[in-house]
């Protein structure tokens, strides 16, 4: 059975960091692309960043470039984010997602209908 599972979230102070885990079971994560997309309330989901199948290539929203970092273990079949500088407008439920290994091989946007296997998310909360 398919599954993923995110894990590290929680409540931070701003300037913060938060390490976020994605772990995959069911499938063999090298032949995957890696996604995360995070909704805060009352907001449409979007894609935060992406990882290609290889690891050559990664994504990001403009407004984490440079405070957030994607990478990927395939021997260990999980995906990590390293979340620096957390803002309070960074608050959202975060999700881990699953696309085929084409998906994020060149630069642009990270689209929700292009992952097709997601995680029950992990909430992020900044506050002081």
């Amino acid at each position: 059975q398919l599954q993923v599972v995110e894990s590290g979230g929680g409540l931070v102070q701003p300037g913060g960091s938060l390490r976020l885990s994605c772990a995959v079971s069911g499938f063999t994560l090298e032949y995957y692309a890696i996604a995360w997309f995070r909704q805060a309330p009352g907001k449409e989901r979007e894609g935060v960043s992406c990882i290609a199948s290889s690891g050559g290539n990664t994504n990001y929203l403009d407004s984490v470039k440079g405070r957030f970092t994607i990478s990927r273990d395939n021997a260990k079949n999980t995906v990590s984010l390293q979340m620096n500088s957390l803002k309070p407008e960074d608050t959202a439920v975060y999700y881990c997602a699953a696309g085929s290994s084409w998906r994020c091989l060149y630069p642009g946007a990270i689209r929700r209908d292009e992952y097709a296997y997601w995680g029950q998310g992990t909430q992020v909360t900044v506050s002081s």
